[in-house]
């Protein structure tokens, strides 16, 4: 089996209510939250996927592993230069 090449998301930032809004990816690249949907939809980040919430909206988790470490809740947070 080939390596995953996708990059992964490493960090987070996180609005005053704590959702989600921003995303760092292995390469260092800094995504908000629709471009970061973009690409997963697209396949190019690996280790998530989107789901349709209550509202309707998509929302981005990480792939069901058992494994809550990996969960994007848990990931460090980062700082915009």
């Amino acid at each position: 089996m080939a390596l995953d090449s996708r990059e992964t998301f490493i960090a987070v930032q996180k609005t005053g209510d704590g959702d989600l809004k921003a995303f760092k990816t292995s390469s260092g690249r800094i995504l908000d939250y629709e471009q970061a949907k973009q690409e997963v939809q697209a396949g190019a980040i690996a280790g998530v996927n989107l789901f349709k919430g209550r509202d309707g909206e998509l929302y981005i988790r990480g792939d069901a592993d058992g494994d809550p470490s990996n969960n994007l809740d848990s990931l460090p947070g980062f700082e915009t230069e």
